[in-house]
């Protein structure tokens, strides 16, 4: 009882902090839940993003978004004609407050399980205190992963298979997820890229509570530029153009507007220049 109390004041509170950041404003906004492509649906907001596959066994989403935007995400399930109670198991990319942040809500809603990289788990319980970047500033509900995922784990749910890839850097447990989804006979290659950025905030070079981030970002560049990918998504709406995308998907765009793998490699080239770029900055000249 004392734990749907303490979601249930954060939830309250969360919004009216969010009305007070223009950016977390911005990024919070409703978007009207849609099919990407086969069993994939969007169920996020703007800029913060959130998936659910759905399948004959029950669901699983990915990603739960702020605190705010946890009743958005249940809404939008509610509003593709599904039920929030069968959702069975929920996945996080990455232990930040934007992504993980309404993960607690949704577990306690519905009773799914959470699984997460073990990397990146210890984090997520405790709610963003001591990340290795921002410190203590970025702190979110505090959530205990039911299952600990590694690099090339499966998880699998009603006929669906999606593929955990360690893509570490921006948080040591960074994971991107893929799966292949058939759509007229024709597979397709899906990725939801973990994010591959360094934030203005990030100290890459003698950062003692990360020391091996630079090799990490490297590994995570050379796992991202392996993968197959035709369906582009992401972490958040602005990486892969999630609102032009969707609005011309609505207007009955063929081919569909999401398969998009030479945006993919446009991402990951430029995510990897800007992390060289900024290991330079901060590397002292010789």
């Amino acid at each position: 009882m004392r734990r749907r109390l303490a979601i249930a004041m954060l939830l309250i509170a969360a919004p009216a902090l969010a009305q007070q950041d223009p950016v977390l404003k911005s990024w919070n906004q409703p978007v009207e839940p849609f099919r990407i492509i086969g069993n994939l649906f969007y169920v996020g907001a703007s800029e913060v993003a959130s998936y659910l596959v759905a399948t004959p066994k029950g669901h699983i989403i990915i990603d739960g978004g702020l605190m705010e935007t946890a009743p958005m995400i249940r809404a939008n399930i509610e509003k593709l004609g599904f039920h929030f109670q069968d959702v069975r198991i929920l996945l996080n990319t990455h232990a930040h407050f934007d992504h993980a942040g309404g993960l607690s809500a949704l577990k306690e809603w519905g009773g799914a399980t959470l699984m997460a990289n073990e990397r990146d788990a210890p984090l997520l319980a405790r709610g963003g205190k001591n990340d290795p970047q921002f410190g203590d500033d970025d702190q979110f509900p505090a959530v205990t992963p039911d299952t600990l995922l590694r690099d090339g784990d499966h998880v699998t749910l009603g006929g669906s298979i999606l593929t955990a890839h360690l893509t570490p850097g921006h948080t040591p447990g960074c994971t991107t997820w893929t799966m292949t989804i058939r759509e007229k006979g024709k597979p397709n290659n899906v990725v939801i890229v973990c994010s591959a950025s360094v934030p203005k905030e990030y100290k890459l070079v003698g950062n003692n509570k990360y020391p091996d981030i630079v090799a990490d970002y490297r590994q995570t560049f050379a796992t991202l530029k392996a993968l197959p990918c035709d369906v582009f998504l992401a972490v958040h709406g602005s990486f892969f153009d999630l609102l032009g995308k969707a609005a011309r998907k609505a207007k009955g765009e063929r081919p569909n507007p999401f398969i998009d793998p030479e945006g993919y490699r446009k991402y990951v080239a430029a995510a990897e220049q800007a992390f060289e770029e900024e290991l330079k900055r901060e590397t002292p000249a010789q």
